[in-house]
């Protein structure tokens, strides 16, 4: 059976998906942007490196569970249904903010404080990593074959939302709160606020309207294959190919964005609130370009937009950092920043829409969730890790952009092996047989 759902349908999908992906987002990337006063509280006994390194680790901790979750929650979303993941999903994130808001500190508890907060970003990397997968898919199968890539760039664009809200929220509580009077409870604030989403979440995601529809199964069929073993078995290559394929965008989305407010204030001295305005202008451009680029992508195809986007990133990554380096100002960061995002966004919104068209229906969110946990735990959630210890162990403040052209490098090889399925039915028969 063929779902064909009305523009209103549509419109409404679009709104509710991407006001609650954009609340997960705010959660769990607001991390991200306290990361010098979540180390000052848990990790006091490092020295300041020390204490950068281990609060970036542990944010990139939250990406270790996130293959997991995208295994268990994708098949949980091929087995029952996109909503009741996506309502599974906000639920934990909501949890994991709140281990986060009440967390004792290291002068509290002694080390049981970075235990805590190590579980809590655990709890939220496995949320994190069903979320993309099935709310992605629940977007692909609402589409047409001709406005798959519009449809999808509001995922992208929910993530720019909640990256947005994130920073505008830790920028004006630097501003409005001195540093100690920050470290004493400020700190708290964004957490607590990330709370409200489990009600208002799940809410507004009762009201989608699911799109994978369940045919009843006979009982002498055979018992079902797990999905994650028809993933791998039937289309392993696919999956090689696209995790390669996404490395260059999440690493640079990661390093960009929540790096670059770390790296602009410890290594360049410039104050928080500024740092923190320019990855506001991350989210902003993403929010505000991806719709934008999806429809681009639809008419254009997926790979030639995502080929010349990463070819002009490699070209000009290491530019930017070494003029940012030489001229150390607001107005250098914000363009140096607002370029390299436009560049995200051309890329990143096609790569993710061909992720779900790439798998049929009965495991599409399981292959979309296993492929896009993986590429971003191994290369983007520890690309701001690698980029500290890369700079301090080289003792060169361009080591971070040898490291992003490395991996753009990297995920044009992926891409080469990819099918384009722009204009296509994805869910027509034979539509996914080994070429």
């Amino acid at each position: 059976m063929t779902h064909s759902p009305s523009q209103l349908t549509r419109r409404q999908t679009i709104v509710a998906t991407t006001i609650g992906n954009a609340l997960e987002f705010f959660d769990f990337t607001v991390y991200g942007f306290l990361a010098l006063t979540i180390g000052k509280l848990f990790f006091p006994s490092f020295s300041g490196y020390g204490q950068l390194l281990a609060t970036v680790a542990t944010f990139g901790v939250g990406f270790i569970m996130r293959p997991l979750g995208g295994i268990m929650i994708g098949a949980y979303a091929d087995r029952v249904g996109r909503k009741k993941a996506m309502t599974l999903t906000i639920f934990m994130m909501a949890l994991g903010c709140a281990l986060i808001a009440f967390a004792p500190t290291y002068a509290q508890i002694g080390v049981a404080a970075p235990v805590l907060i190590v579980l809590a970003r655990l709890i939220q990397g496995f949320s994190a990593g069903g979320e993309v997968g099935a709310s992605t898919t629940l977007l692909v199968e609402h589409a047409t074959p001709g406005n798959r890539g519009y449809m999808a760039s509001w995922q992208f664009a929910s993530q720019g939302l909640g990256i947005l809200i994130g920073a505008v929220v830790a920028g004006l509580l630097s501003v409005a709160l001195s540093p100690a009077t920050m470290e004493s409870w400020g700190w708290r604030v964004p957490f607590v606020l990330g709370m409200l989403i489990a009600p208002v979440g799940m809410n507004i995601r009762r009201h989608l309207e699911e799109s994978l529809v369940l045919a009843p199964v006979p009982a002498s069929a055979a018992p079902r294959r797990s999905s994650l073993a028809e993933v791998c078995g039937e289309h392993g290559r696919t999956v090689l190919a696209a995790v390669l394929s996404i490395v260059g965008g999440t690493a640079a989305a990661y390093v960009v964005t929540f790096y670059m407010p770390t790296y602009a204030i410890r290594e360049l001295g410039m104050a928080p609130p500024v740092a923190l305005f320019g990855a506001a202008i991350v989210g902003l451009l993403s929010f505000v370009l991806a719709p934008f680029v999806g429809r681009w992508s639809d008419r254009a195809g997926r790979k030639p937009l995502i080929a010349w986007s990463r070819i002009a990133l490699a070209v000009l990554i290491y530019p930017g950092f070494l003029w940012l380096n030489h001229s150390p100002t607001p107005a250098v960061l914000f363009t140096v920043v607002g370029v390299l995002s436009a560049l995200l966004v051309v890329q990143t919104v096609p790569g993710i829409t061909m992720l779900p068209e790439m798998f049929p229906k009965h495991v599409r969110a399981s292959g979309m969730s296993l492929v896009y946990s993986v590429g971003v735990a191994l290369f983007g959630g520890f690309s701001p890790f690698i980029s500290a210890w890369l700079l301090n162990a080289t003792g060169n403040k361009l080591a971070p952009a040898w490291y992003l052209l490395a991996m753009t490098l990297v995920s044009l090889l992926g891409l080469l092996w990819l099918r384009d399925f722009t204009g296509k039915d994805i869910d027509a028969a034979g539509a996914h047989a080994r070429a």
